[in-house]
């Protein structure tokens, strides 16, 4: 076992235990400190904001919500740990979702639904509350290294009663099983606003060109699922989340497939843009995200904290 795996596993085991408002106390003065140091994980997620943002806003607000922003994932990070140890009342107490109702009948019409994401919020929070609602759920992780990583991860969210498939290296192709998931009535949500695989669909995102993952919306014109768009965010007493949609499928009249993926990839990312301009402090994007910010520097150390996409 690694230094990192060691960090995970005194997170899960360590601050669980702690008082709530003890391990918060903690986690934030770890993000002011990492606002004050200004790294790289820190230089990027101020780039990214200041895109989100527009050029206007005077640089003393940005660096606040920066550090509101760095405060919002260090919240995550905490209740990442915590999860194991809530009890289900306690999981369906801790999110909120606007639009409940339209995944209440989708999973009731065995018609299944696939969800777009941001990197925004506690995704853990609400894949364990689908669970916890008793809704069956299935997404996509990335393959951290290393494995053992990886592997508590996985564990981890298993746990929270979630099926994942990984993005290379299972008995099946993830892309068929969710197929499959979702012609029997699964929820499928699945990260869209960063593509990990180099190979995604161009599209504009707040005025600048970037590359989303083809994912969500080639398995919903595959399966004629609905297909919404999430917005994501915290407040006071819960992590809660909006949906937006069924967006309309294009059907083939409108082109052939790839370029109706394309065009259907670009309304996700128009509703995911939305949903973070309403809330940037809570989108956790310390990588790279546009097309030319490569080449400037790694990505941040840690794995996002909704690492999954078909």
């Amino acid at each position: 076992m690694n230094l990192t795996e060691l960090g995970y596993v005194a997170g899960w085991r360590v601050i669980r235990a702690l008082p709530r408002s003890v391990g918060a106390a903690a986690f934030r003065a770890g993000a002011d400190r990492a606002h004050r140091r200004g790294g790289g994980g820190t230089t990027r997620l101020r780039a990214n904001l200041r895109r989100v943002v527009g050029p206007d806003l005077p640089e003393a607000e940005l660096d606040e919500l920066v550090r509101r922003g760095l405060r919002s994932y260090a919240r995550y990070w905490l209740e990442a740990f915590r999860l194991p140890a809530l009890s289900r009342a306690a999981i369906l107490a801790g999110f909120r979702l606007d639009g409940e109702e339209k995944l209440a009948a989708d999973v009731a019409a065995g018609r299944g639904a696939v969800v777009a994401l941001p990197h925004a919020g506690n995704w853990d929070a609400a894949g364990a509350w689908v669970a916890a609602t008793g809704w069956p759920i299935t997404t996509v992780a990335e393959r951290l290294k290393p494995e053992g990583v990886y592997q508590r991860f996985l564990a981890f969210r298993r746990s929270l009663g979630m099926e994942i498939l990984p993005t290379h290296g299972g008995e099946r192709n993830a892309f068929d099983v969710l197929v499959d998931r979702v012609r029997a009535g699964t929820v499928v949500p699945l990260l869209a606003d960063r593509d990990l695989s180099a190979r995604g669909v161009e599209v504009e995102f707040f005025g600048h060109r970037t590359r989303m993952p083809p994912g969500p919306a080639l398995l919903a014109l595959r399966t004629g699922a609905p297909l919404y768009v999430a917005s994501m965010w915290y407040e006071a007493d819960a992590a809660c989340a909006s949906i937006e949609g069924p967006l309309p499928l294009p059907g083939p009249e409108e082109g052939p497939l790839d370029q109706r993926v394309r065009s259907l990839t670009q309304r996700i990312a128009d509703g995911l843009a939305a949903g973070i301009a309403r809330h940037p402090e809570d989108w956790h994007m310390l990588q790279q995200m546009w097309l030319d910010q490569h080449g400037r520097g790694g990505d941040a150390a840690l794995p996002s904290p909704a690492a999954g996409q078909a």
